[in-house]
């Protein structure tokens, strides 16, 4: 019955196996708990006012483009020259415009972010986490340690589970509480379960296992 399609799918569009229905049921709880963006957008806040001057350099043209566009929308100034890119701006506003774009994709309305800039949502995303990164790595140097913490606060609290948790709908734990604990209790049952048959099997055998 586990492995047979008799399971809602996802968005209830289909039937599916009670291993993919476990795992998306999770995958909405965690969702749910991996909503940080509020708080950074709170905290990005403080940093409006601050302006940075770093140079960083890009994967190719292309991303070096892609980048200027984005960094650009958020009011700081980008001079492109190839891969590397020369950029002044307001710390805080350019954290509240990537964190604006990052809680539509989290909120799976990615469309208006593709709409924004002219190319994938998943890549908008991808681009602010690798400039972040470059520009952080930049900040280091200059040892502003406390502006690359912002920035690296963001790739892990906003971009990543935007990125991952796309087209995942959230729910709260709460709502699925009975579902979730019949789920655990499966899982304790089948493992315990499993690793007896696997000392059976090996006692069969003519083996013992022991300490």
């Amino acid at each position: 019955m586990i492995f047979s399609p008799v399971f809602p799918g996802k968005n209830n569009s289909q039937r599916d196996n009670g291993l993919n229905y476990i795992d998306n049921l999770f995958n909405t709880v965690s969702k749910g708990s991996s909503y940080f963006i509020p708080e950074s957008l709170e905290s990005a806040g403080k940093y409006v006012g601050k302006t940075i001057s770093v140079k960083i350099k890009a994967d190719s043209d292309k991303s070096a483009m892609e980048m200027k566009r984005l960094l650009e929308g958020s009011g700081a100034q980008v001079i492109v020259n190839g891969q590397q890119l020369a950029i002044t701006g307001d710390i805080g506003m350019i954290l509240k415009g990537s964190l604006t774009d990052a809680d539509l994709v989290f909120n799976n309305n990615g469309k208006a972010v593709a709409e924004k800039y002219g190319f994938s949502e998943k890549q908008v995303l991808y681009d602010w986490w690798t400039a972040f990164k470059a520009i952080g790595d930049d900040l280091t140097k200059q040892k502003d340690f406390k502006n690359a913490k912002a920035l690296a606060n963001v790739q892990k609290k906003a971009f990543e589970p935007a990125y991952n948790y796309y087209g995942v709908e959230m729910i709260k734990w709460q709502e699925n509480i009975t579902m979730i604990l019949t789920a655990l209790g499966f899982y304790v049952f089948y493992t315990l379960w499993y690793g007896f048959g696997i000392m059976y099997l090996f006692e069969g055998l003519g083996l013992k296992i022991g300490h």
